[in-house]
């Protein structure tokens, strides 16, 4: 019976011990795997399999690989393994398939077949900030990347911080890393001076850090992270 499941990977260089380790288990029972990166996927699954299975080798080129991002024709190719009975494995480049990352298309295509569909756990840097972040877990909103226009990016900013007084709700967003410094400077001239800013980085990695400070209090030790993945929250409750 067709099956597919979602495959959480990691965050950071050097975390695997952040991955269950029954993951390996559900790996070793598909046929075919729709990545998003797959030089980088074969890596990681090795790495799962020497921490979680010593002993035990994963013969990569055992299983079929599909690239989702870059094969115009995955979903056509995704179709026919599920009509086929076959077992498979959606993974993102970091954290979990289809959260912000691709794989909603094909997980999507599943439901509308009736086909059995199996999240398994994994970290999520999102939920892993929010948690961290001492904001309200229990109203939040996840917006992806903010405009690039200069213009377009301040007013979404002052629409974030408007509508996390209304609702009383985090507002969490993330940039391309080579970008985020630019991000911090627009937030630190834009947000009101009480208006509560998160800045999470390297999650699970060995660099880790998640500070909540207010803008005023950032304002006066803007950090430098330019080139590190980086997720940003907001709050003004």
């Amino acid at each position: 019976m067709a099956t597919v499941y979602l495959i959480p990977s990691a965050l950071a260089e050097n975390s695997i011990a952040c991955i269950p380790a029954y993951l390996a288990e559900a790996i070793a029972t598909c046929s075919v795997f729709f990545a998003e990166n797959e030089r980088t996927t074969r890596r990681f699954f090795k790495q799962l399999w020497k921490h979680y299975l010593p002993g035990q080798n994963m013969i990569i080129d055992n299983y079929e690989w599909i690239n989702m991002k870059e094969d115009a024709a995955a979903a056509d190719i995704f179709r026919t393994h599920l009509k086929k009975g076959n077992i498979i494995g959606i993974i993102s480049e970091a954290g979990c398939p289809g959260v912000a990352d691709p794989g909603q298309v094909l997980i999507a295509i599943a439901q509308e077949m009736d086909i059995t569909v199996r999240p398994l756990v994994g970290p999520s840097s999102i939920l892993l900030a929010l948690m961290a972040s001492g904001m309200n877990g229990q109203t939040f909103q996840f917006n992806g990347y903010l405009p690039i226009d200069n213009h377009l990016r301040c007013k979404s900013i002052k629409d974030f911080e408007t509508e996390s007084k209304k609702k009383n709700c985090t507002q969490i967003f993330i940039e391309t890393p080579y970008r985020n410094n630019q991000l911090i400077e627009t937030l630190l001239k834009t947000c009101h001076p009480e208006t509560r800013l998160c800045i999470a980085v390297d999650i699970t990695g060995k660099d880790e850090w998640i500070k909540t400070k207010t803008i005023s209090s950032w304002q006066k030790n803007k950090p430098d992270i330019h080139k590190r993945p980086a997720i940003f929250l907001l709050y003004t409750g």
